[in-house]
């Protein structure tokens, strides 16, 4: 091969490396304006509520245990009874838990950024079955009970929106502000009437909760049979959590969706005895469910995919400007390479910008639109003829399309990468099964347009 063809050749690689600088600039500008929104969205949630996370209700009783025991006198070694206490909480889990929840949602504006808030109108009921002696059996009598209450945990209680009232056991109770125990963190309680200590008996329980939150809703099942149910009229659900819908309906109009869990699948009973033994309550915490409310469409992040094809996408196309120049024995200057390489850089920077007020289809299109009409305009002038400057057009579109379908395709990306990698190479190489790779440089050398 001639020493013009390699000095090409490394130019159009040198060339490739320079533009990485533009790319990484606007790879940074992609994360600053990421930034910039995720700092919004915490201010729409500061000024509103964050998302909201519903443990309960668990029924609290709190106790004194007083006993005597045999102490011996130090000195005189007689022995006599001393009075002893400690005090507790005995804590029960539903025997049946079903909520029933209907969410809307709506979107808060600040500037170009927007937020995705919800309102939950929740029907939550259930009952508990408290076992024989509340499980204490013939030390039942050394419990001194206080007034038992219903705890209810809810991350951020501003979300709460409307009046609650409590439905126990055929009376109506109030609920008071807090968890009463620190360890469900925020919530709401409610005092409950004195209890029969022998148990046995069914306890029924129903309350509304009308929730308000962003992002996120996520649910506890704290029954020993949970049932829930969430109707929505968003389209796009991510459920999260370690149990998924038993069914789901997803559909343009919204999503239903059905959670059953059982004791045995969730184990909750020995989390809330490690929540309680040992004051650490992040392995009942943990095992929820719920779904998020996001926006399928992040301009952001797929932004930041196409950059990531970015070298890629220009490597392709200066191939096919090469061949255009070693199948048509033209030559074509470095700076021009270079001016075709800025502007397919100048096209992130046109996504990420029309992106922030166009949906990202509309954005892609313009963006891709008006390079392609660019490159096309002038490779036409490059190539001395309007018909390669409409064929290297065709291509670069071609090219564009492609590069948005890889973005849609997230499952498939690497192997639709692959493939086009592959196509292009088989393409050349058919091209150019026939060409005199060493005359090539002598024919651009004696080319009168050698712009070297």
């Amino acid at each position: 091969m001639s020493r013009i063809l390699g000095f090409k050749l490394g130019a159009i690689a040198l060339l490739i490396l320079l533009l990485l600088v533009p790319l990484s600039m606007i790879g940074g500008l992609v994360g600053e304006r990421q930034y910039q929104r995720s700092k919004v969205l915490q201010d729409i949630a500061r000024s509103s509520s964050y998302r909201q996370q519903l443990t309960g209700p668990i029924l609290v009783m709190p106790y004194t245990k007083v006993w005597n025991q045999w102490k011996t006198h130090a000195k005189t070694g007689e022995r006599y009874l001393e009075e002893q206490q400690r005090s507790g909480r005995l804590y029960f889990l539903p025997e049946r838990f079903v909520l029933n929840g209907t969410v809307t949602t709506e979107e808060r504006a600040r500037g170009i950024y927007k937020a995705l808030l919800y309102r939950s109108d929740n029907q939550i009921s259930g009952a508990f079955k408290l076992p024989a002696r509340l499980g204490l059996g013939d030390d039942l009598g050394l419990y001194h009970f206080a007034t038992p209450f219903l705890s209810v945990g809810i991350s951020d209680i501003r979300g709460i929106s409307n009046d609650l009232k409590l439905r126990f056991n055929g009376g109506n109770l109030d609920f008071a502000p807090g968890s009463g125990d620190e360890r469900f963190g925020a919530g709401v309680h409610a005092p409950l009437p004195k209890l029969d200590s022998q148990g046995g008996q069914m306890l029924e329980f129903a309350f509304d909760l009308k929730l308000q939150g962003t992002e996120q809703l996520g649910i506890t099942p704290v029954g020993r049979d949970s049932r829930v149910e969430l109707t929505s009229d968003w389209p796009h659900p991510s459920f999260i959590g370690e149990y998924l819908p038993s069914s789901r309906e997803v559909s343009a109009s919204g999503f239903k969706a059905h959670w059953q869990t059982s004791f045995f699948a969730t184990n909750l009973e020995e989390a809330l005895r490690d929540c309680v033994r040992e004051d650490s309550c992040g392995a009942l915490s943990a095992r929820n469910f719920g779904v998020n409310f996001i926006d399928p469409v992040d301009q952001y992040l797929k932004t930041e995919r196409a950059i990531k094809y970015a070298l890629l996408f220009i490597g392709l196309t200066f191939a096919v400007f090469f061949l255009f120049e070693v199948l048509k024995r033209m030559a074509v200057h470095p700076v021009q390479y270079a001016l075709v390489g800025m502007s397919l850089a100048l096209f992130y920077l046109l996504l990420l910008s029309l992106s922030e007020h166009l949906s990202f289809a509309t954005a892609y299109s313009i963006s891709a639109t008006a390079c392609v009409a660019l490159i096309g305009f002038y490779v036409s002038y490059v190539l001395h003829s309007a018909a390669r400057g409409a064929g290297f057009a065709g291509l670069l579109a071609l090219l564009y399309a492609m590069l948005f379908g890889l973005l849609g395709a997230e499952d498939y990306a690497l192997l639709m990468g692959s493939v086009l990698v592959f196509g292009v190479l088989a393409g050349v190489m058919v091209l150019t099964r026939k060409l005199d790779w060493y005359g090539v440089g002598k024919a651009t050398l004696n080319n009168p347009a050698n712009g070297l």
